[in-house]
């Protein structure tokens, strides 16, 4: 076991995710449409078990059991996010008003028990209608966020004051676009790229839509991840900065720098066809706080001929793996926040680590407890790594755990336990 923690600093923000498909169920009730997660997980072969979400922890209706649990862990924030099938089931048009009014019940228990709403309006449940319409491949796409955003702000905004638009646009435009793991299960490889262009354009518009409707801070959310190469060679460390341009700097720079970075190397074009003048700066425009989700580095090789990639991601040894295999290196949090800073500089605002969290296959005593010495000391070692981060001149504000509960896991259905909730499914 692990001895306390230094000091943080005064106001730090500490809270648990979750999002709203991974724990809500209740997709057929009060007028929720269809979203690309409900087709997919309905599809044989591509969720583990054929595991849905279609209860998921019941959220939607146990919604006041989650909060006191909420109680009991003492955070002073809460990040959920909003469905947007729920809100607006077709993805366009009005609203729907029993979708929101639960939102509205949720944000007001919130407040009332003293911990801050912090919603994310996507975390990759697009309303089905719009798939079928190109999805995130169409630049309207966009626009329909931004709208559906406004809808959220005029319900919510006068009590909701930080707000984030998207969640990892990286990895819902790489397993859902471009390699297929995920909803809306395309295989595309770099032909995903426009997904992950318009749903930055969607956070640009949707920026302008919360501003204007008082929101009082707007952020968005990356996963990122500090890349090492595999060896010195030449040859493996062109590779691992190709890969941070891909997964860290694609969703980055443009964000924060209002540019792209140069992918020509793969044979991609200087100037995406894509990309429309005007975009950069409506993408760019200044955010309160940039979420940073964190759960591990990534060791990246040259790739082998014929692999179709330009990069291979390779283990990293010698550390121990999380449940779902994934290492547990906490310094590597330290070392991403650094190289944020050091990379945007002035540029890169206050930062929340939006997520930071390991699977455990966590076993229930005979006395109903779950020691928790594994997450524990995992939890742990990545404040300490934050901690010498923000003591080395990183303005972190705030950090969130995923997740308040054991959940949906995406493609691996149920089995892969986040919470600090235990659930017995």
């Amino acid at each position: 076991m692990t001895s306390g923690l230094p000091a943080f600093p005064e106001g730090f923000l500490w809270g648990v995710s979750t999002a709203a498909y991974q724990i809500e169920g209740a997709v057929d009730e009060d007028g929720r449409g269809r979203s690309v997660w409900d087709t997919f997980a309905h599809t044989p072969g591509r969720v583990r078990d054929g595991h849905t979400g279609d209860t998921a922890c019941d959220h939607y209706h146990r919604w006041p059991e989650d909060l006191a649990l909420l109680g009991g862990l003492g955070v002073g924030a809460y990040r959920f996010s909003i469905a947007w099938p729920r809100v607006q089931p077709g993805g366009s048009g009005a609203p729907n008003p029993r979708g929101l009014d639960f939102y509205d019940r949720l944000v007001d228990a919130l407040l009332e028990r003293g911990v801050e709403p912090v919603p994310t309006l996507y975390h990759w449940d697009l309303p089905q209608p719009l798939e079928d319409r190109g999805g995130w491949l169409d630049r309207d796409t966009a626009h329909r966020f931004a709208e559906y955003a406004a809808l959220a702000a005029e319900r919510l905004a006068d009590r909701v004051g930080r707000w984030i638009t998207l969640n990892e646009p990286l990895v819902h435009m790489a397993e859902g676009y471009a390699f297929g793991t995920h909803a809306p299960g395309r295989a595309l490889l770099f032909d995903a790229l426009p997904a992950g262009h318009h749903q930055l354009l969607g956070h640009g518009l949707a920026v302008a839509a919360l501003r204007a409707r008082g929101a009082r801070q707007v952020m968005l959310t990356n996963n990122c991840t500090p890349v090492v190469p595999a060896s010195d060679s030449a040859e493996d460390t062109a590779a691992a900065a190709l890969y941070d341009a891909f997964h860290n700097r694609l969703f980055n720079d443009p964000v924060l720098l209002g540019s792209h970075p140069d992918l020509t190397a793969v044979g991609l074009p200087a100037e995406p066809p894509w990309i429309r003048d005007g975009d950069l700066e409506t993408i760019s425009a200044p955010l309160d706080a940039l979420g940073v989700n964190y759960y591990n580095p990534t060791r990246v090789a040259a790739a082998a001929p014929g692999t179709g990639l330009p990069f291979d991601m390779v283990p990293i040894e010698g550390v121990p793996t999380t449940a779902f295999g994934w290492p547990v290196v906490p310094d590597g949090l330290h070392d991403l926040l650094t190289g944020l800073h050091l990379r945007y500089g002035p540029a890169l605002p206050p930062i929340l680590v939006t997520e930071n969290g390991c699977s455990v296959e966590d076993t229930v005593d005979g006395d109903g407890r779950v020691r928790d010495t594994a997450r524990i000391d995992y939890l742990d070692g990545h404040l300490r790594a934050l901690h010498r981060a923000i003591a080395d001149g990183v303005d972190v504000r705030g950090y969130f755990v995923w997740s308040l509960l054991d959940n949906f896991e995406w493609s691996d259905g149920y089995h892969q336990r986040f919470g600090l909730v235990h659930v017995d499914y």
